[in-house]
């Protein structure tokens, strides 16, 4: 008769097993750390205590009001709520006007001293364009030289305009700032009223030179220009015909 085979324990199943139970069970290094971690922070613990059994529970609340500005506001719960919140107000963040060259009043000065002096050359270099006008014969090169002389002419003209509006607008603020120390509201000029006052000095200059009536004929005569262009064109033979 045969013996029954019974399943055997295998010898790597048990391996396993072994090895996961020694895995599992801490070892005495890992023990020994734990153990000098908790010990570091009770005496850390023990330290702070001594430190804080003299201070007093006023200097307590002062430091923990001081600490952080994002922490929540306390406040006694014996004392009702109003039915108005007290807001604390944030101080406005101010933009650091000194790293802006805008604002930077020697920077503009540089800057208009500069260009006043470029532009006080521009007469002198306009004489000499004019020169090498009349002695050249070149046409690529008198076309060139017509148009640096026209720029130069925009350019001492727009200055002209900028010195009286400013001048104007120099002028009434002297006069607001008389008038406001008397009491009186300040009235700001606008663009447009600046404008108009420059058109007025223009014409009280050109009536007293005597170049008035020339400067009406000159503008009249480039206004009929313009308009020379919306005019319509004359009809052609066809619709003559056929009219």
């Amino acid at each position: 008769m045969k013996k029954p085979n019974y399943p055997v324990a295998n010898s790597r199943k048990t391996k396993f097993e072994d090895s996961d139970e020694h895995e599992s069970s801490p070892s005495e290094d890992e023990v020994i750390d734990e153990h000098k971690l908790s010990s570091s922070e009770d005496e850390e613990e023990e330290e702070i205590e001594r430190e804080l059994a003299d201070v007093t529970f006023e200097q307590l609340q002062k430091a923990r009001s001081d600490g952080s500005h994002s922490v929540p506001m306390e406040a006694s719960c014996k004392k009702p709520v109003g039915r108005l919140r007290e807001v604390v107000q944030v101080p406005k963040k101010e933009e650091q006007e000194k790293l802006d060259k805008s604002n930077d009043p020697y920077a503009i000065n540089r800057f208009k001293h500069s260009v006043t002096w470029m532009r006080g050359n521009l007469p002198a270099e306009r004489e000499t364009l004019r020169k090498q006008l009349a002695k050249s014969n070149d046409p690529e090169i008198i076309d060139e030289l017509k148009k640096n002389i026209s720029w130069i002419d925009k350019q001492l003209k727009s200055e002209s305009g900028q010195r009286t509006g400013s001048a104007i607008l120099a002028e009434h603020k002297k006069k607001e700032r008389e008038a406001a120390k008397k009491g009186k509201q300040p009235f700001y000029l606008s663009k447009s009223a600046i404008r108009q006052q420059r058109l007025i000095e223009k014409y009280e200059n050109l009536k007293a030179s005597g170049k008035l009536d020339a400067f009406i004929e000159k503008r009249r005569k480039k206004n009929a220009a313009k308009d020379h262009r919306y005019m319509p064109y004359r009809r052609t033979n066809n619709s003559e015909q056929q009219n």
